[in-house]
This record gives C-alpha cells, sequence and structure tokens, in this order.
C-alpha cells in the first residue's frame, strides 16, 4: 500500500542522485562524433555511442579516436609504476599479467590501453590511455602476487598515479 504524506507536508526532490564530474578530459570527445566514425589510426568503430572493435562499416565517417590522439601526442592518462625485488625475479611473468589483463580490457573498452612499459630504477612504469586501466592492472597484481597498492587520483585532472610494491 502507497504511503500517503500529510496535508501540508512537503517533500524536497532528492538532488545527490545527479553526479556531476569535475574531472575534465581534454581528450574526450565535446559532443558525439557522427554515426559511425572509423578511427583512422586503429580501426575502433564509434557506434550506438561508444568506440567498438570489429564491426564493418563501409560508409564510416573518418576520425581520430581519443586513444589514438593521447597516443600521437604521448600524453597518458594514467600511470603504473611497478617497485620492489619481486619484479626483478618475476620480470616476465609480470610482463604477461600486465598484457593478459589490457588484453581483456581493450576488448571490450578499445579506449582502454597500455601506451608504453619503461623499465626504470630496477621497476617498471607503465602509461594508459585512461584512468581505469593501471587501477585495474594494480589490482591484479595484488591479488595475484599481493604487496602493497597505492591509488592516487590527481584532483581535478583526468589522470590516476598507481604504485605497487613488492619486496617477497
Amino acid at each position: 500500500m502507497p504511503a500517503t504524506v500529510p496535508e501540508g507536508v512537503r517533500h524536497e526532490p532528492r538532488r545527490d542522485r545527479l553526479i556531476h564530474e569535475r574531472v575534465h578530459d581534454p581528450y574526450a570527445w565535446h559532443r558525439k562524433p557522427t554515426e559511425p566514425t572509423r578511427c583512422s589510426e586503429c580501426g575502433a568503430l564509434f557506434l550506438e555511442g561508444r568506440w567498438r572493435w570489429g564491426l564493418l562499416y563501409i560508409d564510416a565517417a573518418q576520425g581520430v579516436c581519443p586513444a589514438c590522439r593521447r597516443a600521437a601526442d604521448h600524453a597518458p592518462a594514467g600511470v603504473l609504476i611497478l617497485t620492489g625485488r619481486f619484479i626483478a625475479r618475476h620480470r616476465d611473468e609480470v610482463l604477461f599479467l600486465l598484457h593478459h589483463h589490457e588484453g581483456v580490457e581493450r576488448q571490450e573498452h578499445p579506449m582502454h590501453r597500455i601506451l608504453d612499459i619503461e623499465e626504470r630504477d630496477g621497476g617498471l612504469v607503465v602509461t594508459t590511455t585512461d584512468i581505469h586501466t593501471p587501477a585495474r592492472l594494480g589490482k591484479a597484481l595484488e591479488r595475484s602476487h599481493h604487496g602493497d597498492l597505492d591509488i592516487r587520483y590527481v584532483e581535478g585532472q583526468y589522470f590516476v598515479r598507481v604504485h605497487w610494491r613488492c619486496d617477497a
């Protein structure tokens, strides 16, 4: 049975349901591209409001997706820093895990990619095209090999810095 509101009582509408992101991504399109649009660099297709792989459209408009624009500008949105003795002893295993999880993520989300993996000071530095992939990669490392994980989103920017350290 529906609840009745006593006469004279007024309910204010809830305003906490709308989340307004304060993060600005300079590589995001300000307007949605024409549908369908194919990225001339990677071949991803923008259709039904999102980027996808594997769809063939002969008459698709051409453009460059945000991930390819970031890659061309060498402007990562996220960085994953891997340090500790574990990295030196299990480098190939860690690289396999990173590439595997990136491949799974990239199948569903074409804009989520690893830009570069660089060896630095006995560790690895992984740069990505988005803010979600470094956090997911760090969590995958933490699940499989434990260690210490620290995720820091840069306030007001579309950037994340993730640090994973394991001395096991």
